[in-house]
């Protein structure tokens, strides 16, 4: 289906609300595979909320346009004007999300250009899924060209809506787990022993937490997990990386129990180093790309059937390169001590963490994106 070189490019937009430092590497190479493949890109970026500023997690891209970006209602709506950026565009590419004025206004204006969601699916923490923001989300998911979905958990979801499955592409939403394995590959085993020390673990197994602090995390779960984990395992400990509002809480239980560590947010081979001391990664609450860091680290992962996580909670095989167990704290934590008690249970879910951060990659997600924008450009009636 490629474009003869002779032809002149076909032009895909795709519309960031912000552009995050995650992003990048996905972009950067998109942007050479559509090349190859004779497709401009554009990347149209704004700017995130005061809150979301403060994060300090923004990307940049000398090539990506700036759009001005105003947030109405308190941060409930957001307005990019993009009209006129569109002009030349043959697919533009946007992310279903409800506040986003200009959205409603490409589904019901008359357009020459095709238009694709990316996204969820739905809204997975919603507090009303069947209210009238969800039902209205449902009924946008049907007014597009193209679906491109973060996971087959959203396909799933988005399928469900009606959409047609031939129009859709899952790109198994990643982020750079190929700088991430360098990252670990060279924390060596004396670092992981001295860390160790550090944080006055000793010999014994320990469980991580990597991730922000907030209520969907479930703190109070992995607190009460922790408590039963260590009555049956003595010489185990935790160790809590990230940082957000319930910080506070997070300090006032290790202060309490001296087996417990809180080290506040890491980044890069930082982060690797610390997730390297753990046997295993305890996340009661929602998981998101998080997954991932427990899938190149070879520290696989234990979460609950809680209802509330992201798309990539796809990528958890039970027993294949992770567990699930039911959203219910003895059986979280009779598997847990199990596992941490079983070494080659614990060996065969290493193996597949690293068989699934093969898959998980950025450059995967990008060939993907790009097999499902020439695919749509290529289909003349949609």
């Amino acid at each position: 289906m490629n474009n003869s070189a002779s032809q002149a490019p076909q032009s895909v937009c795709i519309v960031q609300r912000r552009l995050t430092h995650y992003r990048v590497p996905l972009f950067e190479a998109l942007r050479g595979l559509l090349d190859e493949r004779n497709i401009r890109l554009e990347l149209l970026v704004g700017r995130g909320t005061p809150a979301e500023e403060k994060k300090q997690d923004a990307g940049e891209l000398p090539w990506a346009k700036p759009i001005p970006t105003h947030y109405l209602a308190g941060g409930r709506l957001c307005w990019q004007p993009v009209q006129h950026h569109l002009g030349g565009a043959d697919l533009v590419i946007v992310t279903q999300e409800n506040k986003l004025i200009q959205n409603h206004l490409l589904l019901l204006a008359p357009r020459r250009f095709k238009l694709a969601f990316w996204g969820h699916g739905a809204n997975l923490q919603s507090d009303n899924p069947h209210g009238f923001k969800e039902r209205y989300k449902r009924w946008t998911t049907n007014r597009v060209d193209w679906w491109f979905a973060y996971t087959q958990m959203s396909a799933g979801l988005v399928a469900a809506a009606g959409f047609p499955g031939n129009r859709i592409t899952v790109l198994n939403n990643a982020v750079d787990t190929s700088e991430m394995r360098r990252q670990r590959q060279s924390v060596t085993p004396e670092e992981t022993h001295d860390l160790r020390e550090s944080l006055g673990f000793g010999a014994g197994p320990v469980g991580v937490f990597v991730g922000s602090l907030y209520a969907d995390k479930r703190l109070d779960f992995l607190f009460a997990a922790a408590e039963a984990i260590r009555r049956e395992a003595p010489d185990f400990h935790v160790l809590i990386v990230g940082e957000g509002p319930e910080r506070h809480k997070v300090q006032a239980w290790c202060a309490a129990h001296p087996w417990a560590r809180w080290v506040g947010a890491r980044f890069g081979r930082e982060k690797m180093a610390y997730v390297s001391v753990a046997q295993v990664m305890l996340n009661p609450g929602l998981v998101g790309l998080g997954i991932l860091d427990a899938f190149v680290c070879g520290v696989p992962m234990l979460t609950t059937d809680c209802g509330i996580h992201s798309p990539e909670i796809a990528y958890l095989e039970n027993g294949i390169n992770g567990v699930m167990t039911a959203d219910d704290l003895n059986a979280y934590v009779w598997a847990s001590v199990n596992l941490l008690c079983d070494a080659q249970a614990l060996d065969a879910l290493r193996a597949g963490c690293a068989a699934s951060a093969q898959e998980y990659t950025v450059e995967n997600m990008a060939r993907r994106f790009a097999d499902g924008i020439e695919e749509t450009l290529a289909r003349r009636e949609i």
